[in-house]
């Protein structure tokens, strides 16, 4: 299927991919648990809680397959811009309905891809307290099911090198869940009204957050 001109492409997120895979496993050491929970194809979102900036290429280059982030568009300065979106990445503009983030990341579903969100819509807690609504309408827009994340231990010290990021070689956990339908009940019309969405979101949180729960256990953080 051809794509459109501006679009994020496989190709540039399988380079992200690889990228990813060499730095976090070159300074860090990831432990990837249940990957084999992610749909080996086919459209699905994975939904990373958020509580450091490591968090989003911890998840590219630990899950199973490229992976397309909506990325807030404060962080496509300089250099970085064209870099990641060579790297299939996906610029959001937060404070409006970004139709042209929207569309390309509808694209991504259509076309079969993987596409990442921190449902939080920015760093936290990371502990899916607050979750926004577009995790639920592109779900239930697209049908994709959806993998819940947990990125564990980014945040627990700081570097001795560099304070901003955590302890080179440290341990970082990242457990993935079962995937689910966001189109239960109410929202298995694929109805995509106000009260729809807010129904989804709250049954999604639900499981993002018992999934949270339970890495936390199994993990001990």
């Amino acid at each position: 299927m051809t794509q459109a001109t501006g679009s994020p492409t496989l190709r540039g997120a399988a380079v992200g991919r690889g990228i990813g895979i060499g730095l976090m496993y070159g300074l860090w050491k990831p432990r990837v648990l249940g990957a084999w929970r992610v749909p080996a194809s086919g459209p699905v979102i994975l939904a990373v809680n958020h509580s450091h900036n490591i968090d989003g290429p911890m998840l590219m280059g630990t899950a199973p397959r490229p992976v397309h982030f909506l990325i807030k568009k404060e962080a496509f300065v300089g250099p970085l811009d064209p870099f990641l979106r060579g790297i299939g990445q996906l610029k959001v503009d937060r404070t409006t309905a970004d139709r042209t983030a929207i569309t390309h990341a509808l694209g991504v579903l259509k076309n079969g891809g993987a596409l990442g969100i921190f449902p939080e819509g920015t760093r936290g807690e990371g502990d899916f307290a607050s979750l926004r609504a577009g995790l639920a309408y592109f779900a239930v827009r697209s049908g994709a099911p959806i993998v819940p994340v947990a990125v564990l231990g980014s945040t627990e010290r700081r570097g001795r090198l560099i304070s901003a990021l955590p302890p080179l070689r440290s341990r970082v956990d990242v457990v993935f869940g079962d995937a689910f339908d966001a189109q239960e009940r109410a929202c298995s019309s694929g109805r995509r009204t106000r009260k729809a969405l807010d129904e989804a979101t709250v049954r999604i949180q639900g499981r993002l957050t018992a999934h949270l729960d339970e890495a936390r256990r199994f993990t001990g953080r």
